[in-house]
């Protein structure tokens, strides 16, 4: 599991006083840059090797400004040619929002996926859960 903290800014909130809820997927990208490491070492954009397919999130309890936020960021699903990246925002101790995203390791130059093997398969392994990560901090 890779861990991101982050410290929301004052433009991360909305008119009702909260983090806004388009923020989560921003905060989540971030969060995935260590993941993208695994890939794409020097993080070249030339060089990158991934697509994304599918965004999803669960907004299950509001997060602030002026605390900090926990991203945890795990797979919870490592196929032929595509991973599911789960992500979950923690405040104070609370769930705030879950995510999962689905990503293709892909060759931008031939336009084709390309299978997960070797070396990257095992790093990637590493960060395998089988399920959702306990409601705990």
């Amino acid at each position: 599991m890779f861990t991101t903290d982050l410290t929301p800014a004052f433009t991360d909130t909305d008119a009702l006083g909260h983090i806004n809820n388009t923020r989560l997927p921003v905060w989540f990208e971030q969060a995935r840059t260590e993941l993208f490491r695994l890939f794409t070492p020097d993080l070249d954009p030339r060089k990158w090797r991934l697509i994304l397919a599918k965004l999803e999130v669960e907004y299950l309890a509001e997060l602030f400004y002026g605390q900090p936020v926990e991203i945890r960021t795990y797979l919870t699903r490592l196929g032929n040619s595509s991973l599911t990246v789960t992500q979950e925002a923690w405040q104070g101790g609370r769930l705030g929002a879950r995510g999962h995203t689905v990503m293709v390791h892909y060759d931008h130059a031939a336009k084709r996926s390309l299978p997960i093997e070797g070396e990257l398969r095992q790093r990637l392994a590493e960060h395998l859960h089988d399920t959702l990560a306990e409601a705990t901090p």
